[in-house]
């Protein structure tokens, strides 16, 4: 709940079944991640990620520059369109290449990289408004941010919440992430910043974050994604935008997992189904439903290495055995 002038007067968000489940399935996910070494994945991969990163979050702005120009720049081509657009872009590169640089704890580290990513685009970057700012939508005013002599306290009351709140670090990351945008600190770059700085403390939970493109699944929902700002706006608590964004993660997470399985040693395919199975006797075609693309030979050469690390008993032989999981 806050008071009308915005001072945080108590909690920030109410747990759901849904932000318990949610969390238990993002946690088994980076389990997965941190046993099929994902954390930091294959360079082509991890450039793919980060244009589609940039892309996402300035699209979500109005920037109109495609993949394609934003990788292009990346490898330091010449690139025509709106000389906004791509100063937009040429900043989102340099804040998101100093991402392991800055301290997802420190407000000082917070203005800088709101100076990088708005040098240009705005007077004053890096400094927080004193005036006070609307968000319209349409010929409505959506939100009225706190008045600007209370931004710094409101802020820093948020740091602190980082620092010492109980709570983990991937729900501490939705909750700024909010809170932020109700915040709304700068005249300009709200959004874009607080998409950023969810990542630069989701990094702090896990390194795959570095190059997970969650920006890309609220860029596909954007419209849910203001809805639900708006909704929170009017109760007062960031639960239902806690709710959303810890469902991007877990959507890109799963992409990224997903998107690498093809890759799996036969003992990464095998930990990864025996995380994914809810029963605990199976079928060689089991196997094969998940990983479609092996041949019945390895599916069987995987399981049978499974049974000889005694993580697996085995009852019949070749099509028709079945597979009991310890």
């Amino acid at each position: 709940m806050r008071s009308n002038d915005g001072i945080m007067i108590h909690k920030y968000y109410e747990g759901t079944p849904q932000i318990i489940n949610l969390s238990i399935e993002i946690g088994r996910l980076l389990g997965v991640v941190d046993a099929t070494h994902l954390r930091k994945p294959q360079t082509e991969l991890r450039k793919k990620n980060r244009v589609k990163t940039i892309r996402a979050s300035l699209a979500i702005e109005g920037n109109t520059l495609s993949e394609d120009q934003i990788t292009a720049m990346l490898d330091h081509k010449r690139v025509i369109g709106p000389s906004k657009d791509i100063k937009e872009v040429e900043n989102a590169i340099q804040a998101y290449d100093n991402l392991s640089n800055f301290d997802a704890f420190s407000k000082e580290s917070y203005l800088e990289a709101h100076q990088l990513l708005m040098s240009g685009l705005m007077d004053l970057p890096g400094q927080f408004r004193t005036g006070s700012v609307g968000v319209i939508q349409g010929d409505k005013i959506a939100h009225l941010a706190p008045p600007g002599w209370n931004v710094d306290n409101l802020i820093t009351y948020l740091f602190s919440y980082l620092k010492q709140g109980e709570d983990n670090l991937i729900i501490k990351s939705c909750v700024f992430h909010y809170e932020m945008e109700f915040i709304h600190p700068f005249l300009d770059g709200n959004g874009r910043m607080g998409r950023l700085w969810q990542t630069v403390i989701l990094m702090k939970a896990n390194p795959v974050f570095e190059y997970l493109p969650i920006e890309k699944e609220i860029k596909k929902s954007q419209e849910e994604y203001y809805n639900v700002l708006s909704q929170c706006d009017k109760e007062g608590l960031s639960t239902k935008f806690v709710e959303y964004l810890l469902g991007k993660i877990k959507l890109s997470l799963t992409e990224l997992v997903d998107t690498q399985r093809d890759n799996f040693t036969e003992t990464e395919r095998l930990n990864y189904f025996l995380d994914q199975i809810v029963i605990t006797d199976f079928t060689r075609r089991d196997y094969l439903r998940l990983f479609p693309k092996i041949s019945t030979a390895t599916a069987t050469r995987d399981l049978r290495k499974g049974v000889e690390a005694g993580i697996l008993t085995r009852k019949g032989n070749d099509r028709l055995a079945r597979y009991h999981k310890k």
